[in-house]
């Protein structure tokens, strides 16, 4: 039965690489060609500019990448089919909307990466998070790993990575809503 498959079936794995490569194009397209003064304008004190949230992207995908790593190392989760069921879609549905706020955790704030460091480390770990969608063969569905936020709770090593590109999308509304602030440098 294709659903309780331990390893990504063709269609997940086809659909998790579109995704890493669509949010690919959309996160150089928004941040690229940006002046140093697009790229480090704040609507507010309290919020990212766009080159804050370009890198909290970076360094939130070495983390997430990492919370794959880890979950394969640990022993498969017995439990995993009843545990994470249903979160592909809840994922999908949930981590675009921001209408609910989030608090990155600390590791995971921007530090002041230049413009060209945060695009040099995305596209380095971006080939490396392609390169794993596309060729692993491991049975990611029985790796588990708990997520912070009780909605999500526990979710797979297939669910860590398709987080990854729908984290991407998340912040790219946050990019063109920092875009579309007045005041935003043109």
């Amino acid at each position: 039965m294709e659903a309780l498959s331990q390893t990504m079936t063709a269609h997940e794995r086809a659909h998790v690489v579109q995704l890493l490569r669509d949010s690919e194009m959309e996160y150089l397209s928004c941040i690229e060609d940006l002046s140093e003064a697009q790229w480090s304008w704040k609507p507010a004190s309290d919020r990212w500019s766009v080159g804050e949230t370009a890198e909290h992207i970076v360094l939130a995908e070495t983390m997430l990448l990492a919370v794959v790593q880890r979950a394969i190392e640990r022993s498969a989760d017995p439990d995993w089919a009843t545990k994470t069921a249903g979160k592909n879609e809840l994922l999908e549905r949930e981590m675009p909307d921001r209408g609910q706020k989030a608090t990155a955790p600390e590791r995971v704030r921007p530090q002041g990466l230049s413009k060209e460091e945060v695009i040099r480390r995305f596209k380095e770990v971006r080939a490396n998070t392609l390169k794993f969608a596309r060729e692993t063969q491991l049975p990611l569905k029985q790796h588990t790993g708990e997520h912070p936020f009780p909605i999500f709770k526990t979710l797979n090593a297939y669910q860590w990575l398709l987080y990854i590109p729908l984290h991407n999308r998340r912040h790219h509304q946050q990019i063109a809503e920092v875009k579309a602030t007045p005041g935003y440098p043109g």
